[in-house]
């Protein structure tokens, strides 16, 4: 005999489509004045993270570890960024916010398979600050260009299998309640609460997901930190000290952004969340993080800045000389 709740889920309609709420309830000049805005957001992070992947695989200068990470870095955020902006600047002008339940499932998929590859690459950026600072002599050969290699295809490989568990734990069970999703993507904690029967084991499981995938990284990258700086403190000269704490600021920032808007998204209780909160965070971490990537790197560091001057300026020589 079926059980009663195991009998209601198999006489519901199943979903076949979700409703992306986005920003529907704003006003047709709020949509309008968040779409001017987002597109130049999403073109500047295209542009400068762009600029970046050329950079870093045509200047020769730039042939070193940490631009090498670099320029993934910069690909992940255009892959990152690509996977949601653009659906939403459709919906900001469009009355049809419906996605596909297929469309729903591989938006959530790549948003965990870029996202766990970049956490992953950021805690090897971080070991490679401290290999650079605290065995400078030995950097070239313990960071040679094999090691860079495998440290990049073991961060895109991880995020591919993590993404296959996070997916099915996200898709395992029915859903046949409100298709209603309070964001402008489908989010994987909205989209589980959506679903049939208990959905507090897929939670528990992507949380304590969240916390290998997160804390894990963070524990190197925070280990790789603090030996920077007690090389650093143990050092006499103060421009020393300005220098190196110059190179490592760049990734630091980027780490905080990243990691704060994470962590609350999946290592929160769902009950401290609401779209007021999602959205903002959700924000952040999907645009303003991949856009500021790029231009937090290019500002603080000479190499970078001396490498774009360059890269603009063959390109204007090249159209000087088309005219």
């Amino acid at each position: 005999m079926l059980q009663p709740q195991t009998a209601a889920l198999r006489n519901s309609s199943t979903v076949t489509e979700f409703v992306l709420v986005g920003f529907e309830q704003s006003s047709p000049s709020t949509r309008a004045l968040l779409f001017t805005l987002f597109l130049a957001l999403y073109s500047l992070a295209m542009a400068m993270n762009g600029l970046i992947i050329f950079i870093t695989w045509t200047d020769p200068r730039l042939n070193s570890p940490m631009y090498f990470f670099l320029g993934h870095l910069s690909f992940l955020d255009i892959c990152f960024i690509t996977t949601t902006i653009p659906q939403m600047l459709i919906h900001l002008v469009t009355k049809n916010h419906t996605v596909s339940f297929v469309s729903c499932m591989t938006q959530m998929y790549l948003v965990f398979f870029v996202g766990v590859a970049e956490c992953i690459l950021l805690a090897f950026m971080a070991y490679d600050r401290y290999v650079a600072i605290c065995h400078p002599l030995n950097y070239a050969q313990i960071m040679s260009h094999q090691v860079c290699v495998r440290l990049v295809c073991s961060s895109w490989i991880f995020g591919m299998v993590n993404g296959i568990f996070l997916e099915y734990m996200s898709f395992r069970n029915p859903f046949c309640k409100d298709n209603h999703i309070e964001n402008f993507f489908c989010e994987a904690p909205i989209v589980i609460a959506l679903s049939c029967g208990d959905p507090q084991f897929s939670m528990k499981l992507i949380f304590l997901d969240a916390i290998v995938v997160l804390l894990s990284p963070m524990v190197l990258i925070v280990t790789s930190y603090a030996r920077i700086l007690a090389s650093i403190l143990s050092r006499a000269s103060s421009s020393g000290r300005g220098k190196t704490f110059s190179t490592c600021a760049s990734h630091l920032t980027v780490v905080i952004f990243f990691y704060t808007s994470a962590m609350f998204s999946y290592m929160n209780p769902r009950s401290t969340h609401g779209p007021d909160k999602d959205k903002p965070f959700s924000l952040l971490y999907t645009i303003i993080t991949p856009m500021c990537n790029p231009i937090i790197y290019s500002f603080r560091n000479k190499e970078m800045k001396g490498a774009m001057g360059r890269a603009l300026g063959r390109g204007n020589l090249a159209q000087a000389e088309s005219a």
